[in-house]
């Protein structure tokens, strides 16, 4: 099928790739003049395991384009998605969708017979309704279906989640739209994954649901974290022997410095929102909004509390900085708020993240980088590991322990036991377990 991705960003950079690995002819459209140029020349704006290769390839085989034109890929297409991103309103805390609304005239300008519009923006409920009426009203002479196909990526592991996904929600009730939105997913009939059609205010708001449940079961945990240091219990374990129910399974069940990303913020914000608006307050995500923001915040006290309460003129050394491995997204990640804690306790901050550092320095202060985690720990009177990173699971205490002034760690994603850091000689403070 012929498929244009309007948006090249995350979302649709890795689902324009992945749908022309399926042999789909696809066509990435980007307004931006210097994406566009550096994906033609082969480099990838983004950090995603897997995606460079998969872009390379099907370059070379001709089924992957890009451009920043909009209207001939469009007249062309069979269906065309629509990517673009979706922030936080300033003001307000709604999701601001005029680049949506933008893209959704673009396209009904250029689309020539039968055209699917599928929206994969994380969008309000009501957004299809409004794309629909757009089109019914300023563009009455096309013929457009208008599909909601939310997407269920994890940055660091988005290949993986497209090609295998749990399910795939489609929301259309149009017969025309249903069988075309069955070829564009044909391809992974071997894989088994389940087309789930429904109504498209359902499938609206079945992921702005799916991403505030998961947020709901990051800051349980980290509630229970808290409690687990006042009563001498281990988080750890306790998140594994719930987990082992199958009513409330393993995942998201990790404490930590709070959650962070491009979705789990905007979207359980944009959630609240819109359910105080039609009257129907959600309070279990209102305050797993509060405990998250909070969240982070204690996690600065966390630090200061382990350097003795005083952090000015202390060197601290921060491992890792992106809201999660295997991604270079700094987006509402943990480190800046615990980062901007210390700072303004006087600390001096040095840090190092295997992938996030470029973006970082962009949104943080007076922070110096390094080129490893033992370069800015010399001389350093606390390390403190904020984003579990592979290369942090192995880190060489005798070789630290030497270099710095201080023995302190604080690991704050739990990836080591205690006995393995303390018998280094080091004063090892983690989460959600006693000491």
């Amino acid at each position: 099928m012929r498929i244009v991705m309007v948006g090249s960003g995350y979302v649709g950079l890795v689902s324009g790739a992945c749908m022309a690995d399926f042999g789909h002819d696809v066509t990435c459209v980007d307004k931006s003049e210097e994406k566009i140029n550096a994906l033609e020349a082969g480099k990838v704006p983004i950090f995603e395991p897997g995606l460079e290769a998969i872009i390379r390839q099907n370059r070379g085989a001709g089924r992957l384009g890009f451009s920043k034109e909009l209207a001939a890929p469009v007249a062309a297409a069979d269906v065309v998605f629509i990517a673009v991103g979706t922030p936080s309103r300033r003001g307000d805390g709604h999701a601001d969708l005029s680049y949506v609304y933008a893209a959704a005239r673009e396209i009904a300008e250029a689309v020539s017979g039968f055209t699917v519009v599928v929206t994969k923006s994380t969008v309000p409920v009501g957004t299809g309704d409004e794309i629909e009426r757009i089109f019914r009203e300023e563009f009455p002479g096309k013929d457009i279906a208008v599909v909601s196909n939310p997407e269920f990526l994890r940055e660091g592991a988005a290949i993986t989640d497209f090609k295998r996904p749990d399910r795939i929600v489609i929301g259309t009730e149009e017969p025309r739209a249903i069988e075309v939105m069955r070829e564009v997913y044909r391809p992974l009939y071997l894989n088994e994954a389940p087309l789930y059609f429904c109504e498209r205010r359902t499938s609206e708001l079945i992921k702005y649901a799916a991403n505030a449940f998961l947020a709901m079961k990051i800051s349980f945990i980290n509630e229970i974290a808290d409690l687990c240091e006042q009563l001498g219990a281990d988080v750890q374990k306790v998140a594994k022997g719930i987990g082992m129910d199958k009513r409330i399974g393993d995942k998201f069940l990790h404490a930590g410095p709070g959650y962070g990303g491009s979705c789990f913020p905007k979207d359980t914000l944009a959630l609240v929102k819109t359910a105080q608006d039609f009257g129907s307050p959600l309070r279990l995500i209102e305050t797993t909004v509060a405990i998250n923001d909070n969240r982070k915040r204690a996690m600065g006290r966390k630090v200061i509390a382990a350097c003795g309460g005083n952090v000015r003129g202390k060197k601290v050394a921060i491992l890792g900085l992106t809201f999660k491995p295997n991604t270079d997204d700094m987006r509402d990640a943990p480190s800046i708020t615990v980062i901007q804690a210390l700072l303004d306790g006087g600390a001096i901050v040095h840090a190092y993240d295997p992938e996030g550092m470029e973006a970082a320095r962009e949104m943080l202060g007076a922070v110096v980088y390094g080129g490893d985690p033992y370069e800015i720990a010399e001389n350093a009177d606390a390390v403190v590991i904020v984003t579990e990173w592979d290369e942090f699971r192995a880190l060489d205490f005798k070789r630290l322990k030497l270099s710095m002034n201080e023995p302190v760690v604080v690991d704050l994603r739990n990836i080591y036991p205690a006995s393995e850091v303390s018998k280094h000689g080091f004063s090892y403070f983690s989460v959600g377990k006693k000491g």
